[in-house]
């Protein structure tokens, strides 16, 4: 005899979280198995497909709709970033690359990409958080796109620092400011007797970049950087960004 539960004690059955399903683009075939390898032998992530080219891998989206693309920048062919903005109107793309440039970087993020990861800067866990944190919107980059990122924001401070930073070091011509960073590191900050990762931060708190941000460039949560811009604070003897930025810079 067949036996079923009372009425209103119904239990649904348990469900997994499917995993979540990547393209990986690049052209060096040991790198595709690699992260291949690494992807699929876990329950939370599994790659879908792989490409050699840009527009393998626009085909490969397009077939497959994965939840995020990883895409070199290098590649013979369609190259990543001519493939990006393809990319991005089918799915995340993180891009994952031995490329730091500048530019390079610059130009990726403005074209849509939701992160920027350089080979032998993350871990296995933080590559996989990366890509889930890129799947639901918050942007990843590891610490040389960062400095990247924060050598072009140095050179043009004015345009991209919050108003109250940007008035206080207007007085500065910004061609000179990176140069002026370099300097004072050398002979001013060492009274600061910040670590090396408050100094880490302090630079792209300079940089104008926010909790979110710094958190996502250092791989640490938010919480974390908090704690260190309070620490920075106290041996800075600031209450604010801008004041500490100002003292960091030397010109206040």
């Amino acid at each position: 005899m067949q036996h079923r539960n009372p009425p209103g004690l119904d239990f649904p059955a348990p469900t997994a979280t499917a995993p979540l399903r990547l393209v990986v683009a690049d052209d060096n075939p040991v790198i595709r198995a690699g992260l291949t390898a690494l992807l699929s032998d876990r329950e939370d992530t599994t790659v879908v497909a792989e490409a050699a080219d840009g527009r393998e891998a626009y085909e490969a989206a397009l077939r497959h709709r994965p939840d995020v693309i990883l895409l070199d920048v290098r590649m013979p062919g369609v190259d990543g970033i001519s493939a990006l903005p393809h990319l991005v109107r089918l799915a995340p793309v993180m891009m994952l690359t031995y490329s730091h440039e500048t530019e390079t970087v610059r130009e990726a993020l403005r074209l849509g990409a939701g992160g920027y990861l350089v080979h032998g800067e993350f871990t296995a866990e933080q590559l996989v958080r990366a890509v889930r944190d890129v799947r639901e919107g918050r942007p990843h980059v590891t610490p040389g796109a960062a400095k990247a990122l924060l050598t072009h924001l140095q050179a043009s401070a004015p345009a991209h620092m919050d108003p109250e930073l940007s008035t206080l070091l207007g007085v500065i011509p910004p061609q000179k400011l990176s140069h002026m960073q370099s300097d004072v590191g050398q002979s001013f900050r060492s009274r600061f007797q910040l670590s090396a990762r408050e100094a880490e931060i302090m630079d792209l708190i300079a940089s104008g970049m926010t909790n979110q941000q710094i958190a996502a460039a250092c791989f640490i949560s938010e919480k974390t950087v908090k704690n260190h811009i309070n620490r920075i604070f106290a041996k800075l003897h600031s209450t604010s960004r801008s004041q500490a930025a100002a003292k960091w810079l030397g010109v206040g």
